[in-house]
């Protein structure tokens, strides 16, 4: 999982309240078995003007003009800005990894969904909660200053306006910490790893028969 510290970015602001995950990542492209590849399928429904199916080449599509993240001024955003209860809808993982695979690193809005929230975290993204007056604010400055961008400093729990303003923010210590050492699940368990060994080999000395392989 790619760590989080420090981190300076374009903002796209979409604003729409309500965003589920049917709408991150749509129904027809949680087929694949791999956890790569989802992010030309971001926002798919939005984002083009025909369905959209898996392998598809995103260079024939119909880009839908009208979405923000079709527009000129926001391409290569890293930061996504949005309305309450962001993420709601099922629990697919899907959702993070397509916003990750596109390119985001935090999303700004008043709340989120919490299970779309903990796989969040979980997967190297960064769901940053602050009140709606706030996020209001942001709003209006996203989409009055082409260019407008925000630095979010997790070791500080800031966000930094263009002006230098900074805005704080919450993060619960554990999930702060697996961030900026990029440690998934997986991440965390292979810290343990020579005791895990250790183990083993303990349980196989005591327990020899559980080496044993099954004859055909």
């Amino acid at each position: 999982m790619q760590k989080f510290n420090l981190h300076k970015g374009l903002v796209a602001p979409m604003d729409r309240e309500n965003v589920d995950t049917d709408a991150i990542i749509p129904k027809q492209f949680l087929k694949s078995i791999r956890k790569t590849g989802f992010g030309p399928n971001l926002f798919d429904e939005w984002r083009y003007l025909d369905p959209g199916q898996p392998g598809q080449d995103p260079a024939t599509r119909r880009p839908n003009p009208d979405f923000v993240l079709n527009q000129a001024r926001y391409q290569g955003a890293s930061i996504l800005l949005a309305r309450k209860n962001f993420g709601c809808g099922s629990s697919r993982e899907h959702a993070p990894w397509a916003l990750d695979q596109y390119g985001f690193r935090a999303i700004i809005a008043p709340s989120f969904a919490d299970i779309f929230f903990n796989n969040s975290f979980k997967n190297g993204l960064l769901p940053i909660v602050l009140p709606e007056a706030t996020v209001d604010q942001l709003f209006n400055e996203a989409l009055a200053f082409p260019g407008f961008a925000l630095t979010v400093d997790l070791e500080r729990q800031v966000i930094v306006r263009p002006q230098g303003e900074e805005i704080p923010f919450e993060v619960q210590a554990f999930r702060k910490f697996c961030l900026q050492n990029g440690f998934d699940d997986i991440g965390l368990t292979l810290r343990q790893a020579d005791k895990i060994r250790a183990f083993e080999a303990q349980r196989l000395a005591q327990k020899p028969w559980l080496a044993r392989s099954m004859v055909a």
